[in-house]
């Protein structure tokens, strides 16, 4: 069956790591509750670039702009489908919305001007994970 992923790639103070990591549970909390099959939210920890074919790739810290106390997070969501996913996000922002006024003074542990998100039809699959 093919599946489909909200996946996400953001630049986090390393001094906020922690604080972004507790928000993160709470947003695999609430996806998981509202029917994504799997989240992921995962810090940078080997982002040096492999040489590949005998060119170099580009490493996530200088794709995102990351400074040396700054981390690169790469996140994702797996979804039945689009509509899925647009079923649970909606559920989602719901329970954000209504959970807002909680957050409101509490200011974000990451600049969401530097955050990159997209929505990818899964194309290959192959996994062991149960």
């Amino acid at each position: 069956m093919a599946k489909y992923v909200d996946g996400f790639v953001l630049v986090v103070p390393k001094d906020k790591a922690e604080e972004y990591k507790t928000m993160a549970e709470g947003g695999r909390d609430s996806w998981m509750k509202h029917g994504a099959l799997a989240y992921f939210e995962c810090r940078g920890d080997d982002l040096t670039a492999q040489e590949m074919g005998g060119e170099k790739a580009r490493e996530f810290p200088e794709m995102a702009g990351a400074r040396p106390d700054e981390t690169v997070w790469f996140s994702f969501i797996v979804f039945e489908s689009k509509a899925h996913r647009d079923e649970v996000n909606a559920k989602v922002m719901i329970e954000m919305e209504g959970a807002a006024g909680e957050y409101e003074d509490v200011p974000a542990p990451f600049d969401m001007k530097r955050m990159a998100y997209g929505g990818f039809q899964v194309e290959v699959e192959g996994s062991k994970l149960t």
